[in-house]
């Protein structure tokens, strides 16, 4: 017979277990593509964008990882990361490019490219960062077209919806950001100096961790749930001393 104590513990455990169940099935979606996240989108600032690399080729190992500029950008600052060496690709104007400021440049980096000190499993997932100067114009849609070269075969993140077109009907969409309205200050606030980038690469997985620890958290609420529920199981009701000498005891 279940009792309204035992009903309770139940319902409760199966209620934080069936949600811990949808969030992690909602942040393995969320992570199924190479995407990026920005630390800032204001107009004309300097940003950390960390491109998620969440897994290989279906199950072979990922070794190169190549991140297209957009036109928009003329540099890109890697952030050191251990297990990747970082290469710059330039590209030659057929005539220089005027600078907001008045400057004249002739090149731009084109591409990012990273290679793979060891080849990343498709059971892990890592975080590649960039250094960048955004556009001043509030608005602009930044993508960043991505190869991924594994041991066997390769991905092309490089889709673009077309206008109306749902982004996520994509299949390998190109990760992407919107630069938003400037804000104060001079715009280039604490994301340039390398203490903030070290930060984002010792948090690369900080997201995993989370839900991890999140699916942990819920499991010890279903333990102790049952726990408790033995605990008071365990307890007899006090019986009164029949002489009359004595206090209640329990049993």
């Amino acid at each position: 017979m279940t009792t309204p104590f035992l009903h309770h513990a139940l319902t409760a455990s199966a209620a934080a277990a069936g949600s811990a169940v949808l969030l992690l099935a909602a942040a393995g979606g969320a992570s199924a593509h190479v995407g990026v996240t920005p630390d800032k989108t204001d107009a004309g600032s300097y940003a950390l964008l960390t491109f998620g690399i969440p897994h290989g080729c279906d199950t072979s190992p990922t070794t190169k990882v190549a991140i297209t500029l957009p036109q928009e950008l003329n540099d890109a600052q890697p952030t050191v990361n251990p297990n990747w060496t970082a290469e710059k690709v330039t590209e030659q104007f057929a005539e220089p490019r005027k600078l907001p400021d008045g400057s004249s440049i002739t090149k731009r980096t084109s591409q990012i490219v990273y290679t793979a000190k060891t080849p990343l499993s498709p059971e892990l997932r890592d975080a590649l960062v960039l250094s960048v100067h955004l556009p001043e114009t509030a608005g602009t849609t930044l993508h960043f077209p991505t190869l991924q070269t594994c041991e066997s075969g390769q991905t092309d993140w490089s889709q673009i919806a077309a206008d109306g077109q749902d982004p996520h009907d994509l299949k390998t969409p190109a990760p992407s950001i919107t630069i938003t309205g400037a804000a104060g200050g001079d715009g280039h606030g604490a994301s340039a100096h390398g203490t903030e980038q070290a930060a984002a690469v010792t948090d690369s997985g900080a997201d995993v961790r989370s839900w991890t620890g999140l699916a942990a958290g819920m499991g010890g609420l279903v333990l102790g749930g049952a726990a408790l529920f033995r605990s008071r199981g365990g307890r007899r009701a006090p019986v009164q001393d029949t002489a009359g000498k004595g206090p209640a005891v329990n049993q």
